[in-house]
């Protein structure tokens, strides 16, 4: 097992093959991971909100569900979710544009930019365009005419997703930087993260134990 520290407001890229999981740790409860995965083989491709929204017919992603990529193909499975199951499929990845928007003046940072920084990392071309994200911890309420608002995560401290790679992927994380905006709690504070990536064999003998 690796672990990692996934520093407030910066990203990772991390290799991963198929049958190994990746476990996002919500150490502080607050703290909103943006998600990302793209082939190792074909980096065009990636998961894609839009199509895994499609394809279960809601906008939340639960316990057992395959997230797929823009080719409706499998790419990851959420197996495991000690949360409440509160994440966000709708909301694009925060910009700089996006802070404008809220009055920042000057460079903020961005999970937009976070994402162009770890594909650099890992020697990946950076797309034009940021796909959508997963957004893990992140509570966007939607009410029965369709509006949604910005509200605090309901995680708690040490709650965890576990994403299983079925692919040869690469997974971007973004300890989003989102501090004008009640996204990562009430403080409006980013929190650092923590992830645990495991090996396929590892991840094997953990599902037999």
């Amino acid at each position: 097992m690796e672990t990692i520290k996934l520093t407030a407001r910066t990203s990772a890229a991390i290799r991963m093959e198929r049958g190994g999981a990746l476990q996002v740790i919500n150490t502080h409860g607050s703290q909103v991971v943006d998600t990302w995965a793209v082939l190792q083989s074909d980096p065009v491709h990636g998961l894609s909100m839009e199509h895994t929204r499609a394809i279960h017919g809601r906008v939340h992603v639960r316990v057992g569900d395959v997230l797929f990529d823009d080719r409706r193909q499998p790419l990851l499975a959420m197996t495991e979710d000690t949360s409440p199951g509160i994440h966000d499929t709708l909301i694009p990845a925060c910009s700089a544009a996006r802070y404008r928007e809220l009055g920042y003046e000057g460079e903020h940072d961005n999970c937009s930019a976070n994402y162009g920084l770890a594909l650099t990392s890992v020697g990946l071309s950076v797309p034009a365009r940021t796909p959508s994200p997963l957004n893990l911890f992140m509570n966007v309420p939607v009410d029965a005419e369709g509006h949604f608002t910005f509200a605090a995560p309901v995680s708690r401290p040490g709650d965890s997703v576990l994403l299983e790679a079925l692919e040869d992927v690469v997974i971007i994380l973004s300890a989003c930087p989102q501090d004008m905006a009640p996204v990562n709690g009430e403080s409006q504070e980013p929190q650092d993260a923590e992830v645990r990536v495991y090996d396929p064999a590892e991840r094997a003998n953990w599902t037999k134990s």
